[in-house]
Parts: structure tokens; sequence; C-alpha cells
């Protein structure tokens, strides 16, 4: 395996903060966007489509959610919590010049999609690959991305138009940026700590783990 790509996947980053507010080049989104597309998914359903939102007033729109959506969550929490939390940024809708939408279509070469009679989430898994392809070829691009989750899925739609029966499954922030951060931010602000790897392999069987 080349050791690029793992430089890639180590340098990945979640962005919030660090975008520049430069345009993304055409030429590069189209490349980002097929690595996308070239993505394994459940009986080539590619149930994926991407919305690319520029109007500003539909950004500041789902911003003006999402900050709704971050008091609900804060509301939840401990003082302590709280406190912590309060230091985190959570999206950079406006500060990134684009954002990307992905969503999952379940009927996308219905009803006899190989491999989803069992496991009936095969589909959004698939488009979470196509997430992840889209995230590793920016990151390579050396593009910030940052998916922003505080969102209702009905808002989204209704914003958007997208029909009843597809999921928005993220809202991507995508642009240039001055830096990605060595250490991840709610590693760095103190929100969790990252779990060694040994604690997440099993041997044969699942077995417990101290919390």
């Amino acid at each position: 395996m080349p050791p690029e790509l793992y430089d890639v996947i180590n340098r990945r980053r979640d962005v919030r903060g660090q975008f520049n507010g430069a345009p993304v080049d055409e030429d590069l989104l189209l490349r980002i966007l097929t690595a996308a597309h070239a993505a394994p998914s459940v009986g080539l359903s590619q149930p994926w489509d991407f919305v690319l939102v520029r109007d500003e007033a539909l950004r500041r729109a789902f911003r003006e959610h999402v900050q709704q959506e971050r008091a609900v969550f804060t509301a939840s929490l401990t003082p302590a919590e709280a406190e912590t939390f309060s230091r985190i940024k959570i999206e950079g809708i406006l500060e990134a010049s684009l954002g990307i939408v992905v969503t999952y279509d379940p009927e996308r070469g219905s009803p006899a999609v190989l491999g989803r009679h069992a496991i009936a989430d095969a589909g959004l898994y698939s488009t979470c690959l196509a997430i992840q392809n889209l995230w590793l070829a920016a990151t390579a691009e050396d593009l910030g991305v940052g998916w922003v989750s505080f969102y209702r899925e009905d808002f989204l739609r209704g914003l958007l138009h997208i029909p009843a029966t597809v999921r928005p499954v993220a809202w991507l922030c995508v642009g240039p940026v001055t830096h990605l951060e060595s250490v991840p931010d709610l590693e760095r602000l103190g929100w969790r700590s990252r779990r060694p790897l040994a604690e997440a392999i099993h041997t044969d069987r699942y077995s417990a783990r101290p919390s």
C-alpha cells in the first residue's frame, strides 16, 4: 500500500474553523466527486446524490437551524460538559465556500437490491463509504471537509426540496483551508480522548472491555 495513502488517512480532519473562504476549483471539485462516486455500494445501487449548496441565503438558514440544535444539545449537558462544549466550534457553514449535502435514496435499484435483503441499512453504509472517499480525496487535494450533524433531517429536506423518501445523510462544509490541525478538535479541546486500537480488537468472539 502506498505510504501516501496512510498519510492522507492520518491527516484527515473534521474541519470547523480553518476554512479561508476561497472558492473550490471546478476541476478539483469534479475530481473529489468522481472519487466519491467510485465508492463500493450494495448491489451496485449507488444510492447517493450530491447537492452542491453555494447560495448564501440557504447556508445562512441552515446555520441558524444548526445553532438552534446546538442550544438543544447544550441544555442536556452537565455544567462542566457545557463549559467544555462552549469552546468547541461545531460547523463552518458560512466560512466554507461550498456545502455538499450527501443523500441516500433507498429506492435506488429497488426492490431487488442484491445484498440488501438481510441488512436493510447496507445502502446507508454504502453512502457513508462515498462520503469517506470524498473526504480522503479532498484531504489529498489539501481541501478541508467538516461534517455537520446538528440538524433535523426534515428541516434539511424542506430547505433543499429533497423528496420525502430520500435521507439527507450529511452536510459537508468543503473548501480551501489555512491548515489542518495535527490533533482532532474534540481531543485537542478536551471533549474526549482517542481510544487505543488494542481496545477495539477482539479475537473469535466479542469480549467485554472496561468502560
